[in-house]
């Protein structure tokens, strides 16, 4: 048996349209998609691009496709679905890297990439630092040391989207009016990283969901807006191809519990009924 578990993402730091094309920088946090594969016989509880992913593994290592009607792909994942928490991408590489280990083998980051990005769009969950990501090529990977020490309150709607159908919508020229604001983003969060500075990341991700607004609104995202400036928090961040939004903060500077009553007070459990306190962690396949 070979196993392999990929972190979740509350949405995007970054997504919009960066040097040419739209790329994005997800947000890894300590929620993951665990997957084993085994030789035997194949489980009816498996989703559909992890045996896509296993014939490819094979493919890539100059193995039989066939050879995948013999591997049993087994996963434990609560990652809610269709929501932008990158719960496909965790599954797909996960599924990559156990089938990888299972055949005695190695895949480089830049492999795994691309063997993602032929199945779906992918999130760049995938690497271990925080990467600018051409999710649908693969063909930007521009790495940023720097791991931020920060919490993060992640408001989950009950509004579904598939990630592939956003992706067939005609966004072209929403996409390039917004590119002004982005490289704006893109400029913070570059400082964010030179100065290791939290609040400037914060104010980063907050332009670019500020930009996605007219892309893809969330439900009372000006009241939001307002919450995360009177309460001093870092920021908020966004689901560019979801429906989920998250409060950036550090709970030993912010209160926490403060921060959850308000979002009460102002009725804004209703669209957000589900929330959930996580943390950035280091991205990349374990």
């Amino acid at each position: 048996m070979a196993e392999a578990c990929c972190p979740a993402s509350c949405g995007e730091l970054l997504q919009g349209w960066i040097l040419g094309g739209e790329k994005l920088i997800s947000c890894p946090i300590n929620w993951y998609s665990r997957v084993s594969v085994t030789l035997g016989k194949p489980s009816r509880f498996e989703r559909p691009r992890m045996r896509q992913m296993v014939k490819q593994v094979l493919l890539h290592f100059g193995q039989s496709p066939l050879l995948a009607e013999n591997i049993c792909i087994e996963f434990e994942s609560t990652i809610p679905v269709a929501k932008g928490l990158a719960s496909s991408t965790a599954d797909i590489a996960a599924t990559a890297i156990a089938t990888t280990r299972l055949l005695g083998q190695s895949l480089c980051d830049e492999s795994l990439a691309k063997l993602c990005v032929a199945l779906e769009p992918t999130d760049s969950t995938i690497f271990k630092n925080l990467t600018l990501f051409d999710h649908q090529t693969a063909q930007t990977q521009l790495p940023f040391p720097w791991l931020p020490d920060i919490d993060i309150v992640l408001l989950e709607s009950p509004q579904t989207l598939l990630t592939e159908e956003f992706h067939k919508r005609n966004r072209h020229s929403l996409l390039v009016k917004q590119a002004p604001n982005l490289a704006k983003a893109m400029q913070q969060f570059q400082l964010a990283n030179e100065k290791r500075c939290c609040y400037r990341l914060g104010e980063a991700t907050t332009l670019s969901a500020i930009a996605s607004e007219s892309l893809l609104p969330k439900p009372e995202f000006h009241q939001l807006l307002d919450i995360v400036e009177r309460s001093g928090i870092y920021g908020l961040n966004v689901a560019h191809s979801g429906s989920v939004i998250g409060l950036l903060l550090n709970h030993r500077q912010h209160d926490v519990d403060q921060l959850l009553n308000i979002l009460a007070q102002k009725q804004l459990i209703k669209y957000y009924p589900q929330t959930h306190l996580v943390k950035m962690v280091a991205g990349g396949v374990r």
